[in-house]
């Protein structure tokens, strides 16, 4: 994933509700979301390549989703998949604290990334690139391919988007959602930041959604959670901007 914006217990009916974008290489396979034949009550999309996941949910009401850590020339060879965090969580039981401790004890195995992991009565967040848990406090969240809440033109932006959405409610809440994820408006140069990239190419990822050549966001996801089910949606595009849309109603037990 390279944005995700949440509200923590800051709706009346869903405790949780996201909407994130999972930007990607094309050529880079991948299953649509829907229930695993390895743990049935884990419903998210696959990387299959690795076969871990960006972001998912499950049955019990248990929530995860992982962002890269930026960092250009950072060396991979040899360390553990990151998507394989997201999929742990969602198959085991721990709670959410209990999980990020075990998380980081093995955290410098893995490139950076930030996690976030809940459930119906908690959710944390955990950086490997600020190393400590942090269990959120209801509000409005953005994260990128940096730390929480960065100050980066598009996590600014989708926050006030999402609180105006989440304030005014609506049966229409995830259209609205979806479209707030597909807003390809750039940040101008002078609130770029500088991650080690080169300009035109800080230029491409300024925006919420991203259409390049090759690489650009390959689903957008909405999810709201209340106690007793989960509405996903999920968006996902081709290469020349087709889209396709599945939605899936988990109840909970």
């Amino acid at each position: 994933m390279c944005l995700i914006l949440f509200a923590w217990q800051a709706h009346p009916e869903y405790r949780l509700v996201v909407a994130a974008n999972r930007d990607e290489y094309f050529a880079r396979p991948a299953r649509e979301a829907h229930f695993w034949e390895d743990a049935p009550h884990v419903y998210a999309g696959r990387d299959l390549e690795k076969m871990g996941t960006w972001l998912g949910v499950s049955r019990a009401g248990r929530f995860a989703a992982l962002t890269n850590y930026r960092a250009p020339g950072e060396f991979k060879a040899g360390r553990r998949s990151r998507g394989e965090l997201v999929a742990g969580y969602l198959t085991g039981h721990e709670p959410p604290d209990a999980y990020l401790r075990q998380v980081d004890r093995r955290a410098e195995e893995y490139p950076g990334f930030s996690l976030l992991v809940g459930d119906l009565d908690a959710l944390c967040y955990y950086s490997n690139r600020e190393g400590r848990i942090r269990q959120l406090a209801p509000g409005i969240y953005g994260l990128s391919n940096h730390l929480l809440n960065t100050d980066w033109p598009k996590v600014s932006r989708g926050r006030e988007e999402l609180k105006r959405i989440v304030a005014s409610g609506g049966t229409d809440m995830a259209e609205r959602l979806l479209k707030l994820l597909r807003s390809d408006e750039r940040a101008p140069d002078h609130l770029l930041p500088s991650t080690g990239v080169p300009l035109e190419t800080e230029r491409m990822l300024s925006s919420i959604f991203i259409a390049g050549s090759g690489y650009g966001t390959r689903c957008s996801t909405v999810v709201m959670m209340s106690d007793r089910k989960t509405h996903f949606v999920e968006r996902t595009y081709d290469q020349n901007g087709g889209f396709r849309d599945r939605e899936q109603l988990i109840l909970h037990g």
